[in-house]
């Protein structure tokens, strides 16, 4: 038990980071920090796109929000009695007869 306790002494002191063969401590804690850095720069990073992605999926709503209202209107402008109002204050009226369809004949030489 004593062994174990002097252990867990030397450890809180920091004199593995002390002792002669502290080297290899070093390099092990060092790739530690590093590869921690880069998991907390990824989580970052994976954050920022997250957030990226909610607003353009927002962004995308809306636009198909606006296309829908706009093709509603272009179909509303495009029946026959609105183009007839818009026409009436210009004097243009619906043909009494109907068209004809003319037909061209060529000979061939």
């Amino acid at each position: 038990m004593l062994k174990v306790k002097k252990g867990l002494y030397d450890v809180l002191r920091g004199k593995f980071l002390t002792d002669e063969d502290s080297f290899k401590n070093w390099r092990i804690l060092v790739f530690i920090v590093v590869l921690l850095l880069i998991v907390i720069s990824s989580s970052h990073s994976l954050d920022a796109k997250v957030v990226k992605i909610s607003v353009l999926n927002k962004k995308k709503s809306e636009l198909r929000a606006e296309d829908f209202d706009t093709s509603t209107e272009l179909t509303k402008m495009r029946l026959e009695s609105s183009i007839r109002a818009k026409v009436k204050d210009k004097g243009l009226f619906p043909a009494r007869k109907p068209p004809q369809k003319i037909k061209v004949t060529t000979k061939k030489q």
